[in-house]
């Protein structure tokens, strides 16, 4: 079993930053892809950032060049750096945990709200 709790949200103005946390229990982190989803209000759930087990990184366009996401499995955190954020950044977002053995087991934290004022 592994817990995810996010951090990091908060108001910002449209053009600031703000650096999401996620902190995971267990001694899988290391084993697992990780990812950043966003929920915005009345929409489908999307994929933000995509970081693989060996480092890899994705980005859909819409964030691509504003958006960072990293992890360090010494302290089982992920990470998502975001720059130059727009309103239609406004959303709750979710970190996600996959386990490599087995794409069945999946894990969500509670989601962390951040909006972005114009």
């Amino acid at each position: 079993q592994v817990q995810l709790v996010e951090s990091g949200g908060g108001l910002v103005q449209a053009g600031g930053s703000l650096r999401l946390s996620c902190a995971a229990s267990g001694s899988a982190f290391s084993f697992m892809n990780m990812y950043w989803y966003r929920q915005a209000s009345g929409k489908q759930r999307e994929l933000v950032a995509t970081i693989t087990v060996a480092g890899n990184t994705n980005y859909p366009d819409s964030v691509k060049g504003r958006f960072t996401i990293s992890r360090d499995n010494a302290k089982n955190t992920v990470s998502l750096q975001m720059i130059a954020l727009k309103p239609e950044d406004t959303a709750v977002y979710y970190c996600n945990a996959k386990a490599t053995w087995d794409p069945n087991l999946l894990y969500w934290g509670q989601g962390t709200q951040v909006t972005v004022s114009s």
